[in-house]
């Protein structure tokens, strides 16, 4: 639901026939519905190929489609496009179209938001500069998809939950909208990953969840340290939530699901980018029999108001290296999009400058 009405985006094709069918229309009109939708009507207006008759009683119902309006759209010379979407109750949320030319095909990633700001307050990231406000539904990550392959006019091949947001403190609607991008949109499991800084007891339970759907997706967990100690330095919630655990947890997820955990590793110069740092990384994966889970680099996209700066192409090499040296799987990250504000919730915070919380707050007022 959104303020006004009933949403329809997000919903299956049984579900809109049984929207249809509660409204006092034939079936056919659900099928109507939704490929209205899947065709980008943003408007229940702009479905037409339902009676015009029920579109204006639709309407008065207050029923939306649950599209969200284009606020602002930067885009890179690497052809990476960034969009600010506004939603119905005013706030911006950030989604990216990464694109990808392999030897045989292009492809076309877009990382999508889970949360209108974000509440973990890592200290290297902009997003949790600008506080939090809400959880996103379903459809509200649906759209940014359909945004972006709308804009592209290109099919959607990948997805990653790497945007704004702590993807496991909403899992739920996150969960929902990977069943519909794969189900409805055609994005396979394997092409989807969820990213997440760690929540106590949400690995196991998304790992439960995803064995049960037998949806077999990446899940990537943002460690950016070798252990406990730096780790509570840049990530609020390790204090929480210690090393060792999130590391049981992950080796939990993998049994599980038979899914292999990929450990998002940020780069910062000088605090976690030394190739002693890279040795104790791979001793304490080793120790938790997850030697064999792929470590992805990603060199600091830097932020205002931050700390930190970004390592030298040779400290990130040199990182690599001792990884790969210990037997850990690793890449490095080619940076996209850097010139348009691409580490995420920078664009929003440039636009939404009022923190999230203190809007939050005047809203209840």
């Amino acid at each position: 639901m959104e303020a006004g009405g009933q949403v329809l985006l997000g919903r299956s094709l049984e579900e809109l026939q049984d929207f249809a069918k509660a409204h006092g229309q034939p079936a056919y009109r659900g099928k109507q519905l939704y490929d209205g939708l899947m065709h980008g009507a943003h408007s229940v207006e702009d479905i037409t190929n339902v009676p015009s008759s029920w579109r204006q009683e639709l309407v008065r119902q207050g029923v939306k489609t649950g599209r969200s309006k284009l606020f602002k759209e930067v885009r890179a010379l690497d052809g990476t496009r960034k969009f600010l979407l506004q939603l119905h109750d005013g706030y911006l949320v950030e989604t990216v179209g990464i694109p990808l030319d392999d030897t045989d095909k292009q492809r076309l990633t877009v990382c999508v938001s889970s949360q209108v700001g974000c509440p973990m307050r890592c200290t290297f990231c902009a997003t949790g500069k600008g506080g939090f406000a809400r959880n996103l539904r379903p459809h509200e990550i649906v759209d940014q998809v359909l945004t972006v392959q709308e804009h592209f006019g290109t099919r959607v091949s990948n997805i990653v939950y790497m945007g704004q947001g702590e993807p496991c403190l909403n899992w739920r609607a996150v969960l929902a909208s990977v069943e519909f991008i794969n189900r409805d949109i055609g994005v396979g499991a394997r092409h989807i990953t969820i990213s997440t800084v760690g929540v106590p007891n949400s690995i196991r339970m998304l790992a439960q969840a995803l064995k049960e759907r037998s949806l077999q997706i990446t899940l990537a967990v943002s460690i950016h340290a070798p252990s406990q100690q730096i780790r509570e330095k840049i990530v609020p919630s390790a204090k929480a939530y210690p090393f060792d655990a999130l590391l049981d947890d992950c080796s939990t997820f993998n049994k599980l699901t038979g899914r292999r955990v990929t450990f998002e590793y940020t780069l910062l110069a000088g605090f976690n980018d030394s190739p002693a740092q890279a040795e104790e990384l791979a001793r304490t994966l080793t120790r938790h029999g997850l030697r064999g889970s792929h470590v992805n680099l990603i060199p600091w996209n830097a932020v205002d108001d931050a700390q930190f700066k970004r390592p030298s192409k040779a400290a990130g090499r040199a990182f690599r290296d001792a990884l790969n040296r210990a037997g850990v799987p690793v890449s490095v990250r080619v940076t996209r999009g850097t010139e348009v504000a691409a580490a995420c919730g920078q664009l929003r915070n440039e636009y939404q400058r009022t923190p999230l919380d203190a809007l939050l707050r005047q809203a209840l007022q």
